[in-house]
């Protein structure tokens, strides 16, 4: 196992593109990172430079203490699962495990390879496939497949570049958890390339939010969840997504929204002195149906009433679109971060996650609620989050750290316990 760093890492073209921008980042001895981000943004290729398949134009990368730039992918002791898994269809599962191994030309006897193989094949559960070829295996086995052919030769730390696009939901979600049980129980340092921002959240010790090239933010799903640095980070981490909302600061005293106004604090009114008109964050999941609230809970936040154009009942909750005008000084802006969000730009509008029980239909009226402490705020030139606050992101990250390494000595217990 290794540590990595990269400091500063530059990829240009030849043809001037510039698709990572001085991008540093820090990965620790058995700590599992997640690149994350929209299509375009530089995630693949910081991970390809970091295995060696793409020269770094600038910057310093070092594996385990020594620079790497220079050597071969071979040299770098990393072993890297692919997206279309890269399996050899005429071999069978054993020999497609073992083939890393079988290039190293005499440094293992059969009987070696053999036990490497079958650790691989326990690990991932693939001790009753070893005798098929991957024409014969579904697409979760051949991931695993793929996976084990990491896992023999005893590298440094794992890279995986978007390995669960090719498969069903259903298999992601199973997938997922595989290759969290493998990390857990390895401790190997991992690096994991995803656009899937569940699989960053479920996944991830701790998740690298990528932009045009330019890294975002760097902290723990949490802390990203709850503390998100900018608009950017905010809209991208989260489903369904956060709302944005133009905000118009009222005699420094409250902003005025579509729907309702939010009364400001002494401390906020202090960050949005000089400022007319903000950006207001508000996710689905803070509102809640005014109808089914306890009466004591209403008086402590804020009560609206808005017409519902659509509504989805998804069994555990229930979703309803609430369209609205945006402000056309905030809509260029809020149609930018759409565009690099991949998103299709078709109407502004609220979508709140409520209750399955709530009554609220397509067409009503309805009177809907929520906490205005929990509303995030944002520079609409600079996108910055102002309601950001660097004590409790310190806090979110020291507490899943130490949820990290607690989780290691657990995971390395249970192996102690049934060798």
């Amino acid at each position: 196992m290794a540590a990595i760093t990269l400091k500063d890492i530059v990829k240009q073209y030849g043809d001037g593109f510039l698709a990572v921008k001085g991008v540093s980042l820090d990965i620790a001895d058995g700590e599992f990172v997640i690149l994350v981000g929209p299509s375009g943004c530089g995630k693949s290729t910081l991970l390809r430079m970091i295995v060696g398949l793409e020269d770094i134009t600038a910057g310093d990368l070092t594996i385990g203490g020594k620079r790497v730039n220079e050597k071969a992918p071979r040299d770098r002791k990393l072993a890297m699962v692919f997206q279309n898994y890269a399996l050899y269809p005429h071999l069978t599962v054993f020999e497609n495990i073992a083939f890393p191994l079988r290039l190293q030309k005499g440094k293992f006897t059969e009987a070696q390879i053999k036990e490497k193989v079958e650790f691989a094949a326990r690990t991932l559960e693939l001790q009753d496939h070893l005798d098929r070829k991957p024409a014969n295996l579904s697409g979760g086995q051949r991931q695993r497949v793929a996976m084990g052919r990491a896992i023999v030769r005893d590298a440094d730390a794992f890279l995986f570049d978007e390995p669960l696009s090719n498969l069903d939901a259903k298999l992601r979600g199973q997938m997922r958890t595989e290759i969290a049980r493998m990390q857990r129980k390895m401790g190997t340092t991992t690096v994991y390339v995803t656009h899937d921002q569940t699989e960053a959240m479920t996944l991830g010790d701790r998740v690298a939010v990528l932009r045009k090239g330019e890294l975002q933010q760097v902290a723990s799903p949490r802390g990203l969840y709850e503390q998100p640095k900018n608009l950017f980070v905010a809209g991208f981490i989260g489903s369904p997504p956060m709302n944005f909302l133009p905000g118009e600061v009222v005699d420094g005293r409250a902003l005025r929204l579509p729907f309702a106004d939010i009364p400001l604090t002494p401390e906020l009114s202090g960050k949005l002195r000089g400022k007319n008109l903000v950006i207001v964050g508000l996710r689905p999941e803070h509102f809640e149906d005014a109808s089914l609230l306890e009466a004591t809970k209403r008086t402590q936040g804020v009560q609206f009433t808005a017409p519902v154009d659509v509504t989805e009942w998804l069994g555990s909750e229930l979703y309803a679109y609430i369209p609205f005008d945006t402000n056309p000084e905030v809509a260029g802006k809020l149609e930018e971060l759409d565009r690099d969000l991949d998103g299709e730009g078709l109407r502004t509008q609220l979508i709140v996650a409520l209750d399955s029980e709530s009554k609220i239909r397509d067409g009503d009226q309805a009177g809907l609620w929520f906490d205005p402490a929990r509303a995030m705020i944002f520079d609409p030139e600079s996108g910055e989050n102002l309601t950001w606050s660097a004590d409790d992101a310190r806090r979110i990250d020291e507490e899943n750290e130490a949820d990290r390494k607690a989780s290691l000595e657990r995971a390395h217990a249970r192996e102690a316990a049934s060798a």
